[in-house]
C-alpha cells in the first residue's frame, strides 16, 4: 500500500455543483482564488450522484444533475495546473433530501424488498467508474464513500469494493466515515488512510481526539480529516455539522472554531491534515462575504486563520 508522504493542507472544492456548472470561467476563477487565498497543497474534488430515496437501489450517476465525466476531468486538470494534489471524491445523495447516512436495507435479503446486494452492485459501478477516471488523470487519492453510516456495518461488501477499486486504481484509497463513527468501522485495515468528518463542538476536541487516537493506534494507519469546518453563524461552533442551524452571521465565531481545531489537532502528531469544507465552484462576490453565513471562508476572518495554519505546517518537515 502507498504511504501519505506529506501533511494534507486541503480544501474541498465543487460540492453542490450540478451539470454545466464546472468547466467554465467562473469555476476556473473559483479554484484559482481558493489556491491563492488558503495556502493549500491538496484539494478534494467532490460531487454527487442521486438515488431517488434512502431505500432505492439504483444510482444513475450518468444522469443530471451529476456533473459529466468531462467536467470532472476538467476540474482535476485545473487543480493539477495550480500545483495541487487531488483526491477524487464521488458521493451519493438522495434526491428526496434524506441524508445519505440513512441509506439502509434489511440485513438479510427478502424477496420483493430492496436489497443490499442490489444497492452495492449499483454503488460499485459508480465508484469503479470514477476510480478509473482517478487513475487515468493521475489523482493521488481516491475516496470510496462519504458518511454512509448505515452501510458501515456491511464489512464484506466494503472489503470486496476496496479489492475491486485496487484493480483499476493505484493511488491512496480512503473512506470518509462520519463524525463519531471512527471506532465503528472495522475494515480500516484494507485502506491506506483513515479519514472522517471533523465536525466536533469547539469545546469537545480533546475528548474526541482521545477516542479517535485509539482507532489510529489500533490500525496503524495515517489519519486526516476528510471534512472539517464550521458555518459563519452564531451558535455553529457548538454544533458545526448542523447547516440548518438558525443564527446571525458571525465570522468571528467561525474563525475561533478553526483556531481551536488547529490548536487541538496540532497537539496530536498523528493528525496528518484536513480537507476543509468547503469551497463552491460558483463563488459569491467578495463584497458579499460579510453577509454570507455558510461554510465557505472566502473573504472571511477564517480564511486568514486557515492560510496561516497551513503555511506553518507546510514550512516544517512532516
Amino acid at each position: 500500500m502507498k504511504q501519505l508522504e506529506e501533511y494534507v493542507a486541503g480544501m474541498t472544492w465543487g460540492f453542490m455543483g450540478v451539470r454545466g456548472s464546472w468547466g467554465n470561467d467562473q469555476a476556473s476563477a473559483s479554484m484559482e482564488i481558493m489556491a491563492a487565498n488558503t495556502g493549500i497543497n491538496w484539494t478534494a474534488i467532490a460531487f454527487s450522484a442521486l438515488q431517488a430515496t434512502a431505500f432505492s437501489t439504483e444510482i444513475p450517476y450518468w444522469n443530471e444533475p451529476t456533473v459529466t465525466d468531462e467536467e470532472v476531468k476538467w476540474a482535476i486538470r485545473k487543480a493539477q495546473s495550480l500545483g495541487l494534489k487531488v483526491c477524487l471524491k464521488p458521493i451519493v445523495n438522495c434526491a428526496d433530501g434524506t441524508w445519505r447516512a440513512h441509506i439502509n436495507f434489511f440485513d438479510k435479503d427478502v424477496p420483493c424488498e430492496p436489497k443490499w446486494s442490489d444497492w452495492f452492485a449499483s454503488y460499485r459501478d459508480y465508484i469503479l467508474h470514477f476510480a478509473q477516471i482517478a487513475e487515468e488523470t493521475g489523482c493521488e487519492m481516491f475516496c470510496i464513500g462519504c458518511e454512509m453510516v448505515q452501510t458501515d456495518r456491511r464489512e464484506a461488501e466494503w472489503r470486496h469494493l476496496i479489492s475491486e477499486v485496487r484493480k483499476v486504481y493505484n493511488g491512496l484509497i480512503t473512506y470518509n466515515c462520519d463524525k463519531y463513527q471512527e471506532d465503528n468501522v472495522v475494515w480500516w485495515d484494507d485502506l491506506d488512510l483513515i479519514s472522517s468528518s471533523g465536525y466536533y463542538p469547539i469545546d469537545d476536541w480533546d475528548r474526541q481526539l482521545d477516542r479517535i487516537e485509539s482507532v489510529v493506534r489500533q490500525y496503524g494507519k495515517p489519519f486526516f480529516f476528510m471534512e472539517a469546518g464550521c458555518p459563519s453563524r452564531s451558535g455553529s461552533s457548538a454544533i458545526p455539522n448542523d447547516w440548518t442551524l438558525q443564527g446571525d452571521t458571525d465570522h468571528t465565531e467561525q474563525a475561533e472554531f478553526y483556531r481551536m481545531m488547529f490548536q487541538k489537532c496540532g497537539e496530536r502528531d498523528w493528525v496528518r491534515g484536513f480537507m476543509l469544507w468547503d469551497w463552491p465552484a460558483k463563488l459569491y462576490a467578495k463584497d458579499q462575504a460579510s453577509n454570507d453565513d455558510g461554510y465557505c471562508v472566502y473573504g472571511k476572518e477564517a480564511e486568514t486563520v486557515i492560510k496561516e495554519a497551513y503555511w506553518a505546517k507546510l514550512s516544517t518537515k512532516n
